[in-house]
């Protein structure tokens, strides 16, 4: 680099941080600082909506104080009409502050229905090989308190476990891949976001389908916000989630244990045995066992859902079946023992 360039850039990074001087930036670059504390390179999801905005900004200013690269991508899931001419905008308002961002396009024909969830695994997929691609092994997302509380209302009407209650969480591995899923903004507020976006782009999206009630988080979000209204403490709810992650640490020593001494992995056919003794064991210890063997011989982001697990579960003890599919397997009984693998040709019934 040129003196010439080099003086334009020290320039651009003085202009960024700058806005650090402010008492509830720096407060907000604090905590995302903290939360974060790695070296290594990194990767930030933006969709122009505030709390991606505001991530990009924070991740701007921590890989010039810690010289660092950070690569920046907006997936454009063709959804909506103006998708296309939000990722531009998005794309020109973040270089303003030096920020080059790629814009990823999940092509081909979209659903009508379950439209959320398989854009969310378009848009982790999309994310994870750019992610490969340039050799980058922590993916920043903009998750913030209000989301995590979001999703625990979310997973007790769908009557989750504990594990799913406790599941959003601040480092999570994607798949099987060389990849983590960090969270820095899971302890900051959606407001604090929001008054970064003002302040430093003076400039956000509204994405409309955080209002449309068609979704269950969006009348989730509704409810939340009554319940507010109503004197309900979002702190003392977080608290309550993290003592509840507590006792999800101690069971989760006896699944490692199940799947220890009760399972065997044969990587070179990817399929998992489990002995007669991986259901001798306590329903919740069973039923997570069994999860993250479906999880990971199927290669799903997301578990397959506890009601269809439970089912199979009892289908096992009850030996009420031969071979069926499910969550991308296929689960057979053989003798004594259950062989779980990727799911095949075979014409069998699906649970």
């Amino acid at each position: 680099m040129n003196q010439k360039s080099l003086s334009v850039q020290n320039k651009t990074h003085k202009q960024i941080l700058s806005f650090l001087k402010d008492r509830k930036i720096s407060k907000v670059y604090s905590e995302f600082s903290s939360s974060l504390n790695s070296e290594e390179n990194l990767a930030v999801a933006v969709s122009g909506g505030p709390d991606s905005l505001a991530l990009a900004y924070l991740a701007k200013c921590y890989s010039i104080k810690n010289k660092i690269k950070v690569k920046f991508f907006l997936v454009d899931h063709r959804l909506r009409n103006e998708s296309t001419k939000e990722a531009t905008l998005v794309k020109k308002i973040l270089q303003k502050i030096g920020i080059t961002c790629k814009v990823l396009i999940w092509k081909g024909k979209k659903p009508s229905r379950n439209i959320q969830s398989l854009a969310r695994e378009a848009r982790y997929s999309l994310l994870s090989k750019e992610c490969k691609k340039n050799n980058i092994k922590y993916l920043l997302l903009g998750h913030h308190s209000n989301d995590l509380v979001e999703n625990f209302l979310i997973r007790v009407v769908r009557g989750s476990g504990l594990n799913g209650l406790v599941s959003f969480n601040k480092s999570v591995k994607y798949k099987d891949e060389d990849l983590n899923i960090l969270r820095p903004l899971l302890n900051l507020k959606k407001n604090d976001l929001i008054n970064i976006s003002k302040i430093v782009f003076k400039f956000f999206i509204k994405d409309p389908s955080n209002i449309n009630e068609i979704y269950k988080r969006t009348r989730i979000r509704t409810l939340l916000e009554s319940l507010e209204k109503e004197g309900l403490d979002l702190k003392k709810l977080k608290l309550t989630i993290d003592n509840l992650r507590d006792s999800d640490k101690s069971i989760k020593f006896y699944v490692n244990k199940n799947l220890k001494d009760n399972s065997t992995h044969i990587k070179t056919k990817d399929t998992y045995i489990l002995s007669h003794n991986f259901f001798d064991q306590s329903h919740e210890v069973v039923f997570r066992s069994l999860t993250f063997v479906i999880q990971k011989i199927g290669k799903k982001y997301y578990p397959v859902r506890g009601k269809s697990i439970n089912e199979l579960i009892n289908r096992i003890i009850l030996k009420t079946f031969s071979k069926i599919t499910l969550g991308g397997c296929f689960v057979e009984r053989v003798n004594e023992t259950i062989l779980i693998s990727r799911e095949n040709t075979n014409k069998v019934k699906v649970l």
